[in-house]
């Protein structure tokens, strides 16, 4: 048996029922996160909590879940689908409103819903990395925010699965933003660079992680815009999501980065990844399968 969140209620999926007047739905007015469940726990729920408050803040809902009250359902639903390796998508929409741009006054109760999936780890991209194109960023300039507007980044992933490739790195002029679902680092002699957190990337949770990583591993990094051709003279080039984890990028545009292997630097940010994935969450020997 399948089960889902709708509005704080653990229901069956096949009864799960949402009203064609929702304003996600509409206008795609609301925020989402996935989240992460590796051998039945999730992985920096806290963060991905908080930011879902802070994306829901950004355009004026003030949620009425608090971070623990949504742990604490998330968790249930984990328990309850018997999750072991996979994720939990939750969306919170402005609710359930007659068709009109504005926001409604007065306002009306948000819509939460949440789902489970099961999704294996992605072992050989993170082994033999992937390829990727070059794609001018033609989203809107509030990329902080988590909202369900994703119309770029699908027409973005689509046109790099369209030319065999796994991501399409953005950028907007020169400068290097973002992956399509992931943010984008480089390492150039030892040094990691990556966008800083502003207004033109999302500040990943992942991306998070990995900087905290580098951190004990004690790699130098650098968070500024870097360009083009910044992209082209990298030594190694990654990307980071919650579910493509630390992926490395052996090919961009059809030229090889490096030697077209995943790079030393690379591999440990994974291997510390991974440590940090293991002291929340408990061994990934059998997550491998």
């Amino acid at each position: 048996m399948d089960y889902v969140i709708v509005n704080g209620n653990l229901i069956e999926r096949s009864e799960a029922r949402l009203d064609i007047e929702d304003r996600g739905y509409q206008f795609g007015d609301g925020v989402y996160e996935v989240i992460r469940v590796y051998n039945g726990k999730m992985f920096t729920a806290q963060e991905h909590l908080e930011r879902i408050v802070l994306s829901a803040k950004k355009i004026g809902m003030e949620l009425v879940y608090s971070v623990e009250d949504m742990k604490k359902q998330l968790t249930e639903l984990i328990e309850k689908n018997e999750v072991k390796l996979g994720t939990i998508y939750m969306q919170i929409s402005r609710g359930v409103s007659p068709r009109n741009h504005p926001y409604p006054n007065p306002v009306v109760p948000h819509t939460l819903v949440a789902y489970t999936k099961e999704v294996a780890r992605p072992i050989p991209n993170l082994e033999n990395g992937v390829k990727a194109i070059l794609k001018e960023d033609i989203r809107w300039l509030l990329c902080d925010i988590k909202s369900l507007n994703l119309l770029g980044n699908v027409m973005a992933k689509q046109e790099a699965v369209a030319a065999g490739c796994y991501e399409a790195i953005q950028h907007r002029g020169d400068t290097v933003t973002e992956g399509s679902s992931s943010n984008i680092s480089i390492i150039k002699d030892g040094k990691l660079i990556t966008h800083h957190a502003d207004n033109l990337i999302l500040n990943g949770i992942t991306r998070r992680k990995v900087l905290e990583v580098c951190g004990k591993g004690n790699i130098p990094v650098v968070e500024e815009p870097f360009t083009l051709s910044d992209l082209d003279a990298a030594d190694e080039v990654f990307l980071s999501s919650t579910t493509s984890e630390i992926t490395p990028i052996v090919e961009i545009a059809g030229k090889q980065v490096g030697n077209g292997q995943p790079g030393p630097v690379t591999k440990k940010i994974q291997a510390l990844f991974d440590k940090e994935i293991e002291a929340e969450c408990g061994s990934l020997k059998e997550s491998i399968k």
